[in-house]
């Protein structure tokens, strides 16, 4: 059975036709075709629905696609494993939303420059769950915050980013006192079922504030547009840009705050793909100096 046909098969399922598969690919539509054709006489079994100049995956394609993702992805790391002087291959990455959002664009932007070669599929997720994933084998690497737990042996982390608690205000409140703001104006929360939730309001208790609490969501694009709303102030850490545009705030620095949330990645040590991740600890250290400069 021709790897490259099961290839052909999954690619005409993301794409959702032939033709878009094809230009993909690089070949011709009735190539496209011919290959769906002779995997499915191999197979013995329809694996795709022609419904006009679209195609759905049938039953019998459905159950088998999981399989064969994961098969390609064995191929590509033999290549990989055999092929000592390339750097290539697939990496699976999870990404918790803050880095997904702010510093991954600009590592992925240097490993697609520098190493063509590599493909990254990434897992979008909460920090707690891309850790047990990387434990468990399903993902290489994940850019995440520095768990409030030992790490077990099989895994090790890395330091990125570090971002300190701000108090995010209207930039009306410029000159007030943070901790006066948050002791007076209406609380915008961030999730404290999240890490960097429960270090924000470990400070509140510690200060002995307690706040006038209005929202608590784990969004912290849309805590700023809601502080830009005047629907409140806010205490969350400086997290990495982009943020939203046109935005008029201010972020105010707590002096006594010594808590930052740390971000960094984590990674298997067990992980064939050791080599991949290798690169992306390395373009990720240029990125992050290359955002300090």
């Amino acid at each position: 059975m021709e790897t490259q046909f099961l290839n052909t098969f999954v690619t005409v399922v993301d794409q959702g036709s032939m033709a878009a598969a094809a230009r993909v690919l690089g070949i011709t539509p009735a190539a496209v075709a011919q290959q769906i054709r002779t995997l499915e006489r191999e197979i013995g079994a329809p694996l795709i629905a022609r419904v006009g100049r679209t195609v759905s995956v049938t039953e019998e394609g459905a159950r088998i696609l999981p399989r064969t993702r994961e098969l390609l992805r064995s191929v590509s790391d033999l290549r990989s494993v055999a092929n000592e002087s390339d750097v290539s291959g697939e990496l699976r990455l999870g990404a918790c939303p803050t880095a997904l959002a702010g510093m991954l664009p600009d590592v992925l932007a240097r490993m697609v420059e520098t190493f063509p070669q590599i493909n990254v599929f990434i897992k979008p997720g909460y920090s707690a769950d891309l850790y047990h994933a990387v434990e468990k084998g399903d993902l290489d690497a994940a850019v995440v915050l520095q768990a409030p737990f030992p790490l077990p042996k099989t895994c090790e982390w890395q330091l990125l980013r570090e971002e300190p608690l701000i108090v995010l205000a209207p930039a009306s409140m410029a000159g007030r006192d943070p901790r006066e703001l948050l002791a007076s104006e209406p609380l915008i929360r961030y999730d404290r079922n999240q890490w960097g939730g429960r270090q924000a309001d470990e400070y509140l208790r510690a200060a002995n504030i307690v706040p006038r609490e209005r929202f608590e969501l784990n969004a912290l694009n849309a805590i700023a547009v809601m502080v830009d709303r005047g629907l409140g102030v806010s205490l969350v850490p400086d997290w990495a840009k982009p943020w939203p545009e046109g935005l008029n705030l201010v972020r105010l620095p707590l002096p006594d705050a010594t808590a930052t949330r740390r971000i960094g990645i984590v990674w298997s040590r067990s992980s064939v793909r050791v080599r991949l991740v290798t690169v992306l600890l390395q373009e990720s250290r240029k990125a992050m100096q290359a955002q300090k400069a």
